[in-house]
Order: C-alpha cells, then sequence, then structure tokens
C-alpha cells in the first residue's frame, strides 16, 4: 500500500491548488492523511480528486474541519496502527514530536504522523515510526517544501520525503 503524507497546507479559498509536485504524485497513492493546517475545507475536494483521504485537524482550522476530522485518531491500514496528530497541544515542552510521541503513550501504534513545525522529519523511538511530511506550501525555515509517501509492505512501514523548489 502507497500513502501519501501532507500536512500545513495553508490555503485560503483564494489560493489556486496544491502544488504539481505533490498533486503528481498523490495520484499514485492508494490514501492520503492529511495532518492538519488545512484551513479551508476545500482542500479535502482537492486532495479527495486524487485518492481518498483520511485527516484530522490542525490549531489553524476551523470548527467544520474539526467535527469532521477530529483532532486526533488511529488509523489501521494494511494491519498497521498509525496515529495521527498535529502535535501543537502543549502536551510537554519537548517539541512537536514529543508531543505526538505523548497523545499516543500507552496505545499500540506503529506510526505517529504528525505536523505543525513545519520541520520534515524521520526517526524511530521504542520501534515507532515517528514522521512529520513538513509543509508543500509553507517551508518558513525550511530549504524546501515537502510532503511524504509511505509504504506498507509485508507488516513493515518505511517512509521518505519529497522534497521540491516551487509551490506551484
Amino acid at each position: 500500500m502507497k500513502i501519501g503524507v501532507v500536512s500545513d497546507t495553508h490555503l485560503s479559498r483564494t489560493e489556486k491548488g496544491l502544488p504539481r509536485a505533490l498533486t503528481e504524485e498523490f495520484r499514485h497513492v492508494d490514501i492520503i492523511l492529511h495532518l492538519g493546517d488545512w484551513v479551508a475545507l476545500e482542500i479535502y475536494d482537492m486532495l479527495a480528486r486524487l485518492a481518498p483521504v483520511e485527516g484530522i485537524a490542525g490549531n489553524n482550522d476551523g470548527a467544520e474541519i474539526i467535527q469532521r476530522f477530529g483532532e486526533s485518531k488511529i488509523v489501521t491500514l494494511e494491519g498497521m496502527h498509525i496515529g495521527m496528530i498535529h502535535g501543537h497541544a502543549p502536551y510537554s515542552r519537548k517539541g512537536t514530536d514529543g508531543n505526538a510521541l505523548l497523545a499516543f503513550e500507552g496505545q499500540d501504534v506503529d506510526c505517529i504522523l504528525f505536523g505543525h513545525s513545519h520541520q520534515p522529519l524521520m526517526r524511530r523511538e521504542n520501534g515507532i515510526l515517528l514522521f512529520n511530511p513538513g509543509s508543500p506550501t509553507d517551508k518558513r525555515r525550511e530549504k524546501q517544501y515537502s510532503f511524504g509517501l509511505m509504504d506498507i509492505e509485508e507488516g513493515k512501514i518505511t517512509a521518505r520525503h519529497v522534497f521540491y523548489d516551487s509551490k506551484e
């Protein structure tokens, strides 16, 4: 199974759309997981034209998005339990990845996906894959825009970042 992972799209209704690098890759995924800060529900529609979409809300999302998706969840894909959270809640002072870990403490997860910081991250802690795809439209202090791709094969999850220079 191939999974597209995105967070922090921060696109308003008036902006023209998602970056070409992202849409070209996401046409070939089985599902897209959005980790919050959609900002506008129209982003769901844009992504749903490419593949089925699951998501959670972030700190910049309004009531409609929060009600539709919730603020955290665990999805099971190909038998793997994937925790999804934006990462902004003040669970700790250990950074966004620390917040994400604490949010699923004591729960059966193989992977935790999170956003909020706009900083791509991939590491393992206690056998759990922690993955932040970065942002495809708002790179902040990063050199490039980014999103993520994950594969689940034979009970194993692998992930990688896709980096690019233009958000067009």
